[in-house]
């Protein structure tokens, strides 16, 4: 269950050397990871007039996203990667980084985001964050606004103690689920419009990918399509497979 704290002092003290590309290896490059896996799920998101990233970290993805938005606000709870992010794009006007308390989004305007991504990083956040970021998400989205929120679901398979049974060995929290961050878009008054449960590193759905939205007028409810993709892992490996193979210029 790791808290805003935890998060913070884990990624301020994490070796940073390789700016978080470690984490792209299995699809052998971040490059192939967006193309082969995030551009598919977000491209009808994209491009935003404003964009906003929730834990950028090092700018992984950041580096992707700001070239399919005219402006771009990311905000982590980590002072360390806020700084680093300002130094690596500060060529680019369009972009500001901020530091925030890894549950509010104080530093946006209300109404004014067109496109909320988060990958690979509020697997961290226990299901208070996640309930205070949507709520928020609620207020700063505009009408017809949309969100892609990557999120825990290892807390789906916990046992009668609260702990999950099976191996968590890339730090998910242990309570939250698919179910919770559909209850929150429903208080919050935002749309499901879908999930998709993936297993990653683990035998269980430990992952889960949510699609938000901000109903403006005239637009149809969400539908909350529940999918799984139990064979995510492939997918990973086949992208891996085109980076060292035939698609190594990819890299």
């Amino acid at each position: 269950m790791p808290t805003s704290e935890e998060n913070r002092a884990r990624w301020t003290d994490y070796d940073w050397s390789q700016g978080g590309d470690d984490w792209s290896f299995g699809w052998g490059s971040s490059r192939v990871l967006w193309f082969g896996t995030i551009l598919p799920r977000i491209h009808f998101l994209l491009p935003a007039r404003h964009l906003l990233e929730i834990a950028p970290g090092y700018g992984r993805v950041t580096a992707f996203l700001l070239e399919h938005c005219r402006r771009y606000t990311g905000v982590d709870v980590t002072e360390r990667c806020v700084e680093a992010c300002r130094k690596r794009f500060a060529g680019r006007a369009e972009a500001r980084f901020v530091l925030n308390d890894g549950a509010s989004l104080e530093a946006v305007e209300d109404g004014s985001v067109d496109a909320a991504v988060s990958w690979d990083s509020l697997v961290h956040a226990d299901p208070e964050a996640l309930e205070a970021y949507v709520h928020a998400l609620a207020r700063k989205l505009a009408p017809g606004g949309r969100a892609f929120l990557h999120h825990s679901n290892l807390g789906a398979f916990t046992d009668p103690s609260g702990r999950s049974p099976h191996p968590n060995p890339h730090w998910r929290d242990e309570r939250m689920t698919a179910e919770h961050l559909r209850r929150f878009a429903g208080e919050a008054g935002l749309e499901l419009d879908a999930q998709e449960l993936v297993q990653w590193g683990s035998p269980v759905a430990n992952d889960c990918f949510s699609w938000l939205r901000r109903r403006a007028p005239g637009e149809e409810a969400g539908r909350g399509e529940l999918r799984a993709h139990p064979s995510f892992g492939a997918e990973i490996d086949h992208c891996g497979w085109f980076f060292r193979g035939p698609g190594r210029g990819l890299a």
